[in-house]
């Protein structure tokens, strides 16, 4: 780090262990502005079940990366990386605080740590790949991608399919391996930042119930009638924004019709699972420091402020 770095806050841990809370009593406080790295939040019309901020809460605190894609749009890492980074530099030149939260570890780490970008996507080659997976299955496009690159397809699960496409894309595009790119072009960290992380670490049946609790106020709050108002509006029910976590439940529930409060319980039981997966990534990461409560917690608040206090101090 060199002297011109500038604080930049991150704020991780698993869905509904008050991230969002905590993040807007820091830039109340500390004079911020919030960057959303969830990958469901910057869809527009999306919003009850990704918990998006309300209107009055973007009122209080300034919001970035949030309701910048249509449902039907792809949006990947790497799109978040070349977006977010020009937002924190514009935070960084009004001399606020920028405040990362979501829960989407991958946008974090890009924009963090750096993607590899890679040759622009080929329309062409994915609706080849698109036909070829709805004639033979996505197992057939990784026995592919064994062919044309076994060291990308040892790393991808079979049915992995956006990841499978991309690697297949960047060889039948470029006449290059994947891995081949990745050696060739290395990632780029975020510079002129200097990055403090607070983990919150809630009890893991406190979590459970505050999950199950959120998804019940969900559907109390109109979820149904959301996803079929944006289907109404023309999104298509494969819409890729729609693979989310509750999303993709109602969905096929709107198709299978099967009752209401096993989709529910099916959405808490994913959700649980999807906790997991998360305290997993944010564990792994390095440079964490932890905080073993919620972040709407009255004590987390005020040991978060005093970190970032002393972040702010260095």
């Amino acid at each position: 780090m060199t002297v011109s770095d500038f604080p930049l806050i991150a704020i991780v841990g698993p869905t509904a262990s008050g991230k969002s809370d905590l993040a807007l009593s820091i830039a109340e406080h500390f004079g911020g502005e919030i960057v959303n790295y969830d990958s469901v939040q910057i869809f527009r019309g999306l919003d009850i079940g990704s918990a998006k901020p309300t209107a009055e809460e973007r009122r209080r605190v300034p919001h970035h990366m949030i309701d910048i894609r249509d449902p039907d749009d792809v949006y990947t890492a790497g799109d978040y990386q070349r977006e977010a980074r020009p937002v924190l530099e514009e935070i960084r030149s009004r001399s606020r605080l920028p405040i990362l939260v979501g829960g989407t570890g991958f946008y974090l780490k890009a924009v963090i740590e750096g993607l590899f970008d890679g040759p622009q996507r080929s329309e062409l080659w994915r609706r080849r790949m698109e036909s070829i997976v709805e004639k033979r299955g996505r197992e057939y496009l990784h026995r592919l991608l064994k062919r044309f690159d076994p060291e990308a397809a040892g790393r991808i699960a079979p049915r992995d399919k956006p990841k499978i496409m991309r690697a297949l894309e960047v060889r039948l595009a470029t006449g290059q391996s994947l891995s081949e790119h990745f050696r060739r072009e290395p990632r780029q960290p975020l510079k002129g930042f200097r990055v403090h992380t607070i983990g919150l670490n809630p009890d893991r049946d406190e979590t459970w119930r505050r999950i199950d609790e959120r998804v019940v106020r969900m559907f109390a709050a109109g979820f149904v009638e959301e996803v079929r108002g944006l289907i109404d509006a023309g999104t298509s029910p494969e819409a890729r924004a729609f693979g989310a976590i509750g999303y993709r439940e109602i969905v096929a529930n709107l198709e299978d019709s099967i009752p209401w409060d096993e989709t529910i319980r099916i959405i808490q039981r994913n959700t649980r699972r999807y906790a997991k997966r998360q305290m997993t990534w944010f564990r792994n990461q390095p440079g964490v420091t932890w905080f073993d409560g919620p972040g709407d917690n009255d004590s987390i608040k005020e040991r978060a402020h005093r970190f970032v206090q002393l972040a702010l101090s260095r």
